[in-house]
Order: structure tokens, then sequence, then C-alpha cells
């Protein structure tokens, strides 16, 4: 039987940053308009990432990134028609970018993490810089690279990922956070490796758009599935691999759509589990649900806090370890029995 008069402390740290609880609303098209902050924060996200302002955003102004998006981009897949489709993808130049920085701040108590998109170490990094100056209280890289140049080798991928955080760090004073994909052939050293670059925290993991193929058309055509569960398993897997081999915060991110998702992500060691899909199917007031079926999982466990649970099925802390090593491969192949 649940105490109805036990307290249990949700709240959990974030890049620094003391948060209600560990529930984060992540860079999507929701967080373009002021209101829909708003109302996430009255939902219950402890902080927003906002959408990304991209490089090519950057680069080129307002007039000409519709054709340039048309005629795609070698540099970003993710900002491009045939990775993206336009529906989710509404022009917001650097200017209004900060500017709608400085109107979240304004707008809520919560804090606001800002979000660039990019794979170069242009002068565009000088934005970072801006959006400090606007209030973002963070600032999240969402680095979307995909190489497909065959004389690029993946130690030079890699070092752009470095040198991009590098370059970063030394504009701004608040804290960094690099949102990547998982496809690293030593994720557990690259964790290391930008958490040595200066990074404040991971953020696991960006989704791989892939296109699909209209056969009829003979065209390439967007193709945008939004985050179920299973996915949840991949991070869970990464995250609990890393933790405690780095400084830096880690943050779990695609496939939270319930508490007990919640539950596994801090259990796997993330500070916080950020939500957007579950958001878009179920609607910003699902934010309240999970916090309340949070906070009776918790008690009906006889858990008093959060930070109790952070870590507690990692890597380096549960009995067989072998569970997130090649010890287990044989087991799980041999585990399916035919009916």
């Amino acid at each position: 039987m649940i105490d109805l008069t036990k307290t249990i402390d949700l709240s959990t740290t974030y890049l620094g940053l003391k948060l209600k609880n560990p529930l984060v609303a992540s860079s999507s098209p929701m967080c373009r308009e002021v209101g829909n902050v708003r109302r996430l924060e009255d939902a219950g996200a402890s902080a927003v990432v906002l959408h990304s302002l991209f490089e090519e955003q950057i680069d080129i102004d307002s007039d000409e990134l519709d054709r340039f998006m048309t005629e795609g981009s070698d540099v970003s897949a993710e900002s491009t028609a045939s990775h993206f489709p336009d529906l989710l993808f509404k022009v917001m130049g650097p200017e209004a970018y900060l500017k709608h920085v400085a109107k979240c701040k304004e707008a809520v108590k919560i804090p606001i993490i800002a979000s660039l998109n990019g794979t170069t170490t242009g002068g565009w990094v000088g934005y970072a810089k801006q959006m400090q100056q606007a209030g973002a209280d963070a600032l999240e890289l969402n680095i979307y690279h995909i190489p497909v140049d065959p004389n690029v080798t993946g130690e030079q991928v890699e070092q752009k990922y470095i040198d991009l955080v590098q370059a970063v760090k030394k504009e701004v004073t608040i804290p960094v956070s690099v949102k990547l994909g998982p496809y690293f052939s030593s994720m557990a050293n690259m964790a290391k490796r930008l958490d040595a670059a200066g990074a404040d925290g991971l953020v696991l993991f960006n989704r791989f758009y892939q296109p699909d193929y209209d056969l009829e058309a003979l065209e390439v055509v967007p193709n945008l599935i939004l985050s179920n569960s299973h996915e949840l398993l991949l991070r869970l897997h990464w995250i609990a691999v890393i933790y405690g081999t780095i400084q830096a915060d880690l943050a779990l991110t695609g496939g939270v759509h319930s508490a007990t998702d919640v539950v596994k992500s801090m259990m796997a060691g993330a500070k916080v589990a950020m939500m957007t899909s579950a958001l878009l199917k179920r609607g910003i007031t699902f934010l309240d649900t999970i916090a309340t079926e949070l906070l009776v999982w918790m008690g009906e466990h006889e858990y008093d806090s959060i930070k109790q649970m952070q870590g507690s099925m990692s890597r380096n802390a549960v009995p067989q370890p072998g569970a997130f090593e090649r010890a287990n491969y044989m087991k799980v192949l041999s585990s399916y029995a035919m009916r």
C-alpha cells in the first residue's frame, strides 16, 4: 500500500541546472510557439529544448533557403526536403530565433535550452554566444552528419565532432550538451573524447531520418515516423555502459512514452528523459500524466527520490555486467522458442 504522507523527491540536475523533475521537452516543432512552451511548463516539463537553428539558415538568407532545401545539401541531411518534411520545417532565421529565445525566457521560469544544428566549425558558432546573450540557460549541439564521401575516414568524422564542440565551448560560458547518433565504431570512446573536449552533457540518441522511395513517381520522398518505446533499448544500453566513465551528464531521448520508460532511463544512468513523439501523439498535457504515474510507481516500489535510482542498473552497478556485452549475445539468440 502506498504511503500517501510520504514525500517523493522528483528533482534532478542536468548541465548544472536544478530541475524539478527529469521530464524535459526535447527539440521539436512544438517549441516554435511561445504559447506551447508555456503549456509545456504548465504540464510539468522541467526544461524545454527549443527547435534547432540550422547551420544552413545562418549561411543562406530566407529567400534562398527554400531553393536550397529543394535542391538538397551534402552537409546536414536533416534540413533538406528529401529527409525532413516541409510540414515540420518553418523557416526561422537567426535573428528571429534569438528573439524567440528571449521571449521564451520571459514567458516561463523553467530553463530554456537553445539548439544549434550543423556539422562545420565556421563563423556560425558565433551564434552560440548570441544565444547565450539572448538568455538561453544552456545550448544543445544537434550534430546530424551523414558522411557519404568514401574518402572520409571514421577518424575524420569523429574529429569533426570534437572540433565543433571545442569551437562552441570557446564562445560560451553556459553549459553545452551534444546530441549525437549511435553510429560510431566505439561509442564509449567517442563519449570519452567528447567529455574531454568540454561537453557538459551527452544526449543519446539522435534519430536517423531515412527517406523512402515513391516507385510510381520514381522520387525519393520524406519518411518521418514517430518513435515508440522499442527504440528505448538502444539508448538504455549505451547510457548504462557509459554511465560512471565520464563527467558529462547523460540525457536519454528517443522512445520515452511512459512513466516506466522514464524509470528505466534513470536506472540506466540518465539525468533526464526527453520527450517529443509521445507529446505529439498524446498532447502536451500527457506530461502531467507521466509525472503522476511516475510518483505512483516510485511510491509502490518504495523509492524516495529520483537520485536514489539514477545509475542503479548501469553496467557497473548490476551483478551481471555481461548482459551489456558479447556474453549475452548467444543467450539472446537462443532465447526465442519456435511455436
